[in-house]
């Protein structure tokens, strides 16, 4: 049993550490302050969305290659998960905003492209809801969430990109490389954003399991 689940292990055990470090690690002196600690948990919730619809758009990929129903079940999944890390992303982005900028909002293009992402995705949920046919619903949802995906690079990591300044770090150079870090804080870092990922996967492996469950249920 831990051979197979070891990465789930290694998830609990690098979300732990994160969680007790992320507290007690030095922070530099920035114009933030201690609120730069929701750096090891506003960016991992964010890493989880990426990875988990990195997996939804291969899957629906996968589906319309071989049309087998559990490529559909994972697709979906995926795309569920991606849609939590990213609410609580924004959730705790809002209360980071708020201590940094004095409003949990402001009108800047890559809070609203990111609001646009997750609106995309919502209707990719939506257009799920809306078909009865399972077969036709697999197969329009799977190309939705393809042209989502492109979509979503285009709103979230693109037009922020050439639309102008922007206030939120990250505009000109990923943040999140080791250069870009002080040496404190790398080695809470990276372990708190392979936890998140690896906590994205093992939500979405249970969900895909209850979806399977039912299934055999309703035969």
């Amino acid at each position: 049993m831990f051979k197979k689940d070891w990465w789930k292990y290694l998830s609990g055990i690098l979300l732990l550490y994160a969680i007790i470090a992320g507290f007690i690690v030095g922070i530099p002196d920035t114009m933030i302050h201690e609120t730069m600690r929701n750096l090891f948990y506003h960016v991992g919730m964010w890493f989880g969305m990426f990875s988990m619809l990195i997996t939804g758009f291969i899957y629906s990929l996968r589906y319309l290659r071989k049309f087998s129903e559990v490529e559909d079940l994972v697709a979906v999944e995926a795309v569920n998960v991606g849609l939590m890390f990213g609410f609580l992303g924004i959730f705790t982005g809002m209360i980071w905003a708020n201590f940094t900028w004095g409003t949990p909002w402001v009108k800047d293009p890559k809070l609203n492209g990111a609001a646009v992402g997750l609106f995309i995705y919502l209707a990719y949920m939506i257009l799920r809801g809306s078909i009865d046919d399972v077969h036709k619903r697999a197969k329009v949802s799977a190309v939705y969430n393809i042209f989502a995906f492109f979509l979503w690079i285009v709103f979230v990591l693109i037009l922020p990109r050439i639309s102008g300044e922007s206030i939120h770090p990250g505009k000109d150079s990923p943040p999140v490389l080791p250069m870009h870090l002080e040496a404190s804080m790398r080695p809470v870092f990276y372990p708190a954003m392979i936890g998140w990922i690896l906590l994205g996967f093992w939500i979405m492996n249970i969900r895909v399991r209850i979806r399977k469950l039912r299934l055999r249920m309703e035969e």
